[in-house]
């Protein structure tokens, strides 16, 4: 997919924006804190719709703004004539607007894996230094892009689990036929996903695994492991072997939102052992493998890719390896910031390709 228009209204500090785009690389300069990473946001916002950074939707809106608004315009990898219009609208104190092609969603769930994205930023080191529902969300947002029927499962999942601790908070014993209803909710729906998560990250290995190596100049060996209770045995039976500890915690201790996906560098933990810039190119080769694990996925469209500031705390030669797989004919439309212009002209002088340079100053692109 190619966003080839943007308009934009009161969103964060944008007050008003009307851009075109160049169908492969699209840079932006300037400072911190002046715009450039609320503009991914926006593109951001309508392909998953909400922001980035997981805040309310309110929150999005211009300080003294009473409404935001965005528009994008799409075309097809390979037929310019097949036009997509994607719109996301809210008035303050009223509910979120999100429509394709003038027509609104019964669900906002089934928008996602129509623009497949990925962003890679400075915050995903929480990848490695957060806690395990920053790795869980990775395998979320890959896996939902891809397949439609992974997000209903995960919401059911949630409710149960939701419901299930509802019932282990009680003051008095709770209803043990209620109990077992949402345990069984649990274990059907959470069995699905660790099967998804459990294929996924078995094909995902060897993507991401090629990606370091090309980065790194084959420098280290890194692995991922996938944990989760699911592979302790049948789910329900693990769920339900606990409930006494679950009863006096008041929450479930066992089920996949304790899913981990561990990362490994030469077979310790990257979190103990990794540098800055083992780290940096760790979670860069995450998202650039997710990238193209999608791209192989998704065979009507190519993924949108986002680079927001990732060349810091990066030595030349990673710079510049980088630069090259991303200016390679694999990677489709591409939006870069940077407070550096040099890293930029690097990118543009390496090939023929078409781009577009915006200067970026206090939510004015120029």
């Amino acid at each position: 997919m190619i966003l080839q228009k943007l308009s934009i209204l009161n969103y964060k500090n944008i007050t008003e924006a009307q851009l075109e785009f160049s169908p492969k690389i699209n840079c932006f300069i300037g400072d911190n804190g002046e715009g450039k990473t609320n503009l991914l946001d926006a593109v951001y916002f309508l392909s998953f719709t909400h922001s980035m950074f997981g805040s309310i939707d309110s929150q999005m809106m211009k300080h003294d703004a009473d409404f935001f608004m965005l528009q994008g315009q799409y075309v097809s990898d390979d037929d310019a004539e097949q036009k997509e219009e994607v719109y996301a609208g809210m008035k303050r104190g009223q509910k979120k607007q999100f429509r394709l092609n003038k027509k609104a969603y019964k669900r906002m769930a089934e928008h996602i894996g129509f623009i497949p994205l990925i962003i890679v930023s400075p915050d995903d080191v929480t990848l490695i230094m957060g806690g395990s529902e920053e790795r869980r969300k990775l395998l979320d947002i890959v896996i939902s892009q891809y397949d439609n029927t992974y997000i209903d499962s995960l919401l059911r999942y949630n409710k149960a689990l939701q419901q299930r601790n509802a019932l282990l908070k009680q003051e008095e014993e709770p209803d043990i036929t209620l109990l077992t209803l949402w345990e069984e909710e649990m274990a059907q729906h959470g069995e699905i996903i660790y099967r998804k998560r459990n294929d996924f990250v078995e094909r995902f290995i060897p993507v991401f695994n090629d990606i370091y190596s090309k980065i790194s100049g084959e420098h280290e060996n890194v692995s991922l492991r996938y944990v989760s209770h699911c592979q302790r045995g049948p789910l329900l039976d693990v769920i339900q072997r606990d409930r006494y500890k679950d009863r006096a915690v008041g929450y479930s201790l066992h089920g996949i939102h304790r899913d981990d996906l561990e990362m490994l560098i030469d077979g310790y933990p990257m979190k103990r052992e990794g540098s800055q810039g083992q780290s940096k190119t760790y979670v860069i080769s995450l998202k650039l493998a997710q990238f193209d694990f999608l791209r192989q996925t998704i065979s009507a469209t190519t993924p949108l890719l986002l680079l927001d500031d990732i060349f810091d705390k990066l030595d030349a030669k990673r710079v510049e390896k980088i630069v090259k797989m991303v200016a390679g004919e694999n990677f489709g439309q591409i939006f870069i910031t940077d407070t550096n212009r040099d890293h930029l002209d690097d990118i543009l002088s390496n090939g023929s390709f078409d781009y577009k340079l915006f200067h970026v100053k206090g939510g004015v692109f120029c």
